[in-house]
């Protein structure tokens, strides 16, 4: 199992200025390569303290390149429903050759429906937009002199710059939240799948449907998937508690908050069930979580059982994204829970 950072802001100018949340977020990004984090990701949201810091996460990853000289770059995720294909094939091309090659993009279909409305986009063209963002992205990625007649986007002849470092592309990972119809087609298409345990699905059942439709349709090996977690780690288990129970019911309430128009009546075909997703979220708590396996907190022999028994409850995932200064939790704290996890959890799984 690899470890790496997500970063999501969940504060306001109120909590927390975005000139500290990121430098905070950069002095724990410049820890990675020393302490055996294998990747950073962070986020794209818009207008609301529930992530709206960070509109645009190759800003913040080309930032951590100069940062880290091995950790992999990975967008968590961008969104193609508010965003030119053009214009998003061109700065994937310019991270990825930033990097060094180190640049994974994780794309999206959004979920708030606040952020469609400011945009102006239509909740029921979120799956087309993304189907064929993605689709022209990989296009322009892939190959020159690019012609596309699209629902939305079209252009012709164009090959973008610059052309990316890796070849053909870098890595695609598919964000996912709790529908089974997302988990297979990222399987079918043969891309890496990162869901969010949080969400209550039933997530063996979920990634038992991406592995099985990926070797349906003849990947090799079984694909990758990403899940995130909330993590803090400290000697004294009763401390660990203290500092991360009230950041994490924040920040629950947060999303819930921003993602409240699904309990206020708004219904989309293309995003069954989300009123019932945002009701259950409204009923988790920080011992919820824990309890469900979510959220990792605790002292570091404790914390070894329970990642591996979240592992083999689910049947096994590839990577686990661990946000580690959520909500307001200090920089310090952080540094001190990354560290203590890195010297005696990370080893028990490598």
């Amino acid at each position: 199992m690899e470890f790496g950072l997500q970063f999501f802001p969940d504060v306001g100018p109120a909590e927390k200025s975005a000139e500290s949340y990121w430098r905070e977020a950069l002095h724990l990004t410049a820890l990675c390569d020393r302490l055996g984090y294998g990747s950073v990701r962070t986020v794209e949201h818009y207008f609301h303290p529930y992530g709206g810091y960070s509109p645009n996460p190759i800003v913040f990853l080309a930032a951590a390149a100069m940062r880290t000289a091995k950790a992999r770059l990975i967008t968590g995720a961008v969104l193609p429903a508010f965003n030119h294909p053009l214009k998003l094939a061109g700065e994937i091309g310019m991270l990825d050759a930033i990097s060094g090659g180190r640049l994974e993009v994780g794309f999206a279909r959004a979920f708030l429906p606040h952020e469609f409305a400011q945009f102006g986009v239509s909740l029921e063209e979120s799956r087309a937009r993304f189907d064929e963002g993605v689709e022209q992205v990989a296009a322009l990625l892939t190959e020159e002199q690019v012609t596309r007649t699209g629902r939305f986007h079209s252009f012709r002849e164009v090959t973008s710059l610059p052309r990316p470092t890796q070849r053909p592309r870098p890595p695609f990972w598919i964000a996912a939240l709790a529908t089974a119809d997302s988990f297979r087609r990222a399987g079918r298409q043969g891309h890496a799948i990162m869901a969010i345990p949080m969400a209550g699905g039933q997530m063996a059942d979920l990634i038992g449907l991406y592995r099985e439709a990926w070797g349906q349709a003849g990947h090799p090996g079984r694909g990758r998937v990403m899940l995130a977690f909330h993590m803090f780690c400290d000697r004294d288990p009763a401390r660990a508690a203290a500092v991360a129970r009230e950041p994490l019911n924040r920040y629950l309430a947060s999303l819930v908050d921003a993602a409240g128009h699904w309990l206020g009546g708004t219904r989309s075909a293309d995003y069954p069930g989300y009123d019932r997703i945002i009701a259950g979220l409204k009923a988790e708590s920080f011992e919820s979580q824990r309890e469900k396996g979510a959220a990792w907190v605790g002292e570091p022999a404790a914390l070894v059982d329970r990642i591996a028994g979240y592992h083999r409850q689910v049947g096994g995932f590839e990577v686990a994204s661990m946000q580690v200064n959520f909500n307001t939790i200090a920089v310090a704290d952080a540094e001190a829970s990354m560290r203590l996890f890195a010297e005696q959890v990370m080893p028990r799984f490598r």
